[in-house]
């Protein structure tokens, strides 16, 4: 989880420093001159932000060995690698966006699989007498 966090961390801020790069990166065409009403960079910028904070907050669970966070994030990156894979069959993405696909959903199967090794999988049910 730590080691998705600083990379999630570090392609938020490659986003913010370097949007061009990171869509090259990515498959996506890289204009010289963006038309009017275009708002690639804007979005670049917001996303990455996101990734940014994303990575913090996966550092930080790790940090804390925060277990329900890894437990909620399984499921959503199983819907993201569906999303993205999606776009790239549908030829909405580039192929080389499969990748940040690829990268959720193996994510996603080995925080599970972990999970699953050090019964932390399932949360725990309390005992109905506990207080």
């Amino acid at each position: 989880m730590a080691v998705f966090g600083f990379l999630a961390f570090a392609l938020g801020l490659f986003g913010l420093i370097s949007p061009d790069s990171l869509l090259a990166l990515l498959g996506f065409e890289v204009l010289d001159v963006r038309p009017a009403g275009d708002y690639t960079l804007v979005y670049m910028a917001a996303s990455s932000m996101a990734a940014v904070n994303m990575g913090v907050y996966y550092v930080l669970a790790s940090s804390a060995n925060y277990t329900p966070f890894f437990r909620w994030t399984v499921p959503f990156r199983l819907v993201t690698f569906a999303v993205f894979s999606t776009l790239v069959l549908s030829g909405a993405a580039p192929s080389e966006f499969f990748g940040v696909g690829l990268w959720e959903g193996l994510g996603a199967v080995i925080t599970g699989f972990a999970l699953w090794r050090e019964g932390n999988l399932l949360p725990a049910r309390q005992s109905a007498n506990a207080v």
